[in-house]
This record gives structure tokens, C-alpha cells and sequence, in this order.
């Protein structure tokens, strides 16, 4: 987690074209010092939770503020309190809020698919599963990826020795390359496409080289895994895991089965959020309403007020079980949502002075 925050905020200051709130901001004027708040973000979320790994579980949120604070006092004071509230109400409406709420319906739905196979953690198998990650993540994000995918991975390999490569080549294939395909994959990229960059863009001008980075990852790690499986005789005579039964509430009737799935409602609302982003993009209205000088368009409303529904449908309609199974709860999308809002805020003179050159 705290790695993805670092990359996507780094992304984003990159990538982004400037928001209105910067655009008035002369970057070229602005001291270096403003962007102390932003860097200083980034560094608690790198070295804290190594550091001082119980102070920043507790604190998390009360160290976000703090740095949005030492941005947006000096802020109102320099600049006046009208532009500080207008720079939070655009970082807020525009971009922190519809980033919010796709996270959180991927997310949702993803916790609420329980994925029961007996599969063998052997090189070929935890390459194909690593590879089927790297695909989904552009379709349901990195996060929802790496969620659905996980549990099924570790408990294949619970039976070897030497596995802690597998999770480092998950988070590298599943949680990061994976998802640069599409904006539901990653946040910058979503950014970007609610500022009007095509929905199949990256996949167009970058689709080769992310497949070729993923392939040569796979490759690398299928390597590293068969030479660690080597290393590990018992593993290779350990009897197959059994699949994890299915969730009792979920009308199922146990069985061993290569691959199942509970919580199946979830594909249709996945399919559901994904209609949800590319009608957000295709629908053009000129019905809009200006929120303290940002401009909030229908279809990005009709798209976040689907998606709010689309989290309430999953969470009503998935069995209790799946999501026990899963061991489903809100604290990683809380840390998210406290991150990213203190990221969002003092990423503003950030990009002007980026837009500045």
C-alpha cells in the first residue's frame, strides 16, 4: 500500500495537467519551500512505517493533516483564505472524490469474489497466476487485483519453504506494471482520463512496451521461482493444498473443484463499474454546475453516483461468508482515503511549478 501511494502521488504530479487552483499560481515565482509538504508526505509514508511502525499505524491520519496543514496556512495567509478554499474545493470535487469512489467500488467488488481452487504452487502455476493478475489489474485496478489474487496465491504456496519472492514479483507484476493499460488500473492514469486523455490512450501508445515489461518480469520470475522450488525438496513432494471451502451463507455446496468462485454478482457489478467510466468519457452534456470555481459535470456525476451504487449493491448482495473468507475490511481504503487527501492538497504549487517548467 504505502508503495502504491508513492507511486501514484509521484504519477500524478507528473503526469496531470495543471488544476485551476494551480493554474492561477505563477510556478515560475514559487520558492522551492512550497513543495516541503508534498516531499514531506511522501517521506512519511516511505519511512515511517519502518521507522516507527506503531506510532504511524496510530497517527497515519494526524500526520496527513499536519503536512496538509503546514501548506494550506501559509497558503491562505500568502494568497488569502478565498484561494486556499478554492484549492481545496477543486483538489476535493475534481479529482480526490471520483478517485475515491472508483477505488472503492473495485475495491468493494473485488473483496467480494472468494476465488476456492487447490491449486499446486509450482513455477508455471504462479506464473500464470501472476500473468492473469497483471491482466486484471487494468480491468478492476491494481488494488482490486491484488485482492482477489492474493489469498489464492499464498495458499498455494503455503507448503514451500522459500516464497517471499513470490509476493515481491506480485506486488511488481499484479500491483504496479499490471494496471497500465487502462484508467481503471491506476489513479494517475484515471486523472488523467477525467481531464479528457482518451480512455484506450495508453493502451494504444504504450500497450508493447508494458507487455514487454511484463513478459520479461514473468520470465525472470518463473527462473528465480523454479530455482527456488530447487532449493526446497520437501515442497516438491508436499501434497497439493486443499481448496478453501466454500463460505457456508454463500448457497454452495462444497466441493473439490479446480477453480470456483462465491460472490459471483460481483463480475456483473465489475462489468457495471467499467460501463460506468467509459460512459463518463463518451457522454458529452453541456449541463454543469460550478462548486466555488470548479466545474462539475453531469456525466462525471451520473458516473460517481453509479459507482456509490454500484459498492452499496456488492456490499448487499454478497453473502457475509465471501467477505469472511476474503477477510474483507475497509482499513486498507481508509489509509487510502487519509493519504491521499493530504496528497491531493499539497500537490498544488507542485504542478504549477511543473506547469511552469
Amino acid at each position: 500500500l504505502h508503495l502504491q501511494a508513492l507511486r501514484i502521488a509521484l504519477g500524478s504530479a507528473c503526469a496531470l495537467p495543471a488544476a485551476p487552483s494551480a493554474a492561477q499560481l505563477d510556478g515560475a515565482t514559487l520558492s522551492t519551500a512550497w513543495g516541503v509538504p508534498f516531499a514531506g508526505l511522501l517521506l512519511s509514508i516511505a519511512l515511517l512505517p519502518l521507522l516507527a511502525p506503531a506510532f504511524w499505524h496510530h497517527h497515519f491520519g494526524k500526520v496527513t493533516a499536519a503536512w496538509a496543514l503546514a501548506f494550506l496556512l501559509p497558503f491562505a495567509t500568502r494568497f488569502g483564505p478565498g484561494a486556499a478554499a478554492a484549492g481545496v474545493v477543486h483538489a476535493l470535487l475534481a479529482e480526490y472524490l471520483p478517485f475515491v469512489i472508483l477505488l472503492t467500488a473495485l475495491y468493494t467488488v473485488a473483496g467480494g469474489i472468494h476465488i476456492r481452487a487447490d491449486l499446486r504452487g509450482t513455477p508455471a502455476v504462479n506464473t500464470a497466476l501472476l500473468a492473469v493478475g497483471a491482466a486484471l489489474a487494468s480491468v478492476m485496478g491494481t488494488t482490486g487485483a491484488s485482492m482477489l489474487l492474493i489469498r489464492p496465491l499464498l495458499r498455494a504456496n503455503a507448503h514451500r519453504t522459500h516464497r517471499a519472492h513470490v509476493v515481491v514479483f506480485f506486488i511488481f507484476i499484479v500491483s504496479n506494471a499490471g494496471g497500465a493499460l487502462t484508467p481503471l488500473g491506476d489513479p494517475p492514469l484515471f486523472l488523467g482520463f477525467l481531464k479528457g486523455i482518451d480512455f484506450f490512450w495508453t493502451v494504444t501508445h504504450i500497450g508493447p512496451q508494458t507487455l514487454w515489461l511484463v513478459g520479461m518480469l514473468l520470465v525472470v520470475f518463473h527462473a528465480l521461482d523454479a530455482w527456488q522450488l530447487r532449493r526446497d525438496p520437501a515442497a516438491m513432494t508436499a501434497p497439493a493444498p486443499a481448496p478453501a471451502p466454500a463460505p457456508a451463507s454463500a448457497g454452495v455446496t462444497p466441493r473439490r473443484v479446480r477453480i470456483g468462485f462465491d460472490g459471483r454478482i460481483n463480475f456483473v457489478l465489475l462489468a457495471l463499474a467499467v460501463s460506468l467510466v467509459l460512459m463518463s468519457g463518451v457522454w458529452k452534456s453541456p449541463l454543469a454546475w460550478n462548486v466555488a470555481g470548479t466545474t462539475v459535470g453531469l456525466p462525471g456525476l451520473v458516473r460517481d453516483v453509479g459507482l456509490v451504487g454500484v459498492t452499496l449493491l456488492s456490499l448487499a448482495l454478497t453473502p457475509r461468508g465471501v467477505h469472511a473468507a476474503n477477510q474483507f475490511s475497509w482499513a486498507p481504503m481508509q489509509e487510502v482515503a487519509k493519504l491521499f487527501a493530504g496528497i491531493f492538497v499539497t500537490i498544488v504549487p507542485v504542478i504549477a511549478m511543473l506547469q511552469a517548467g
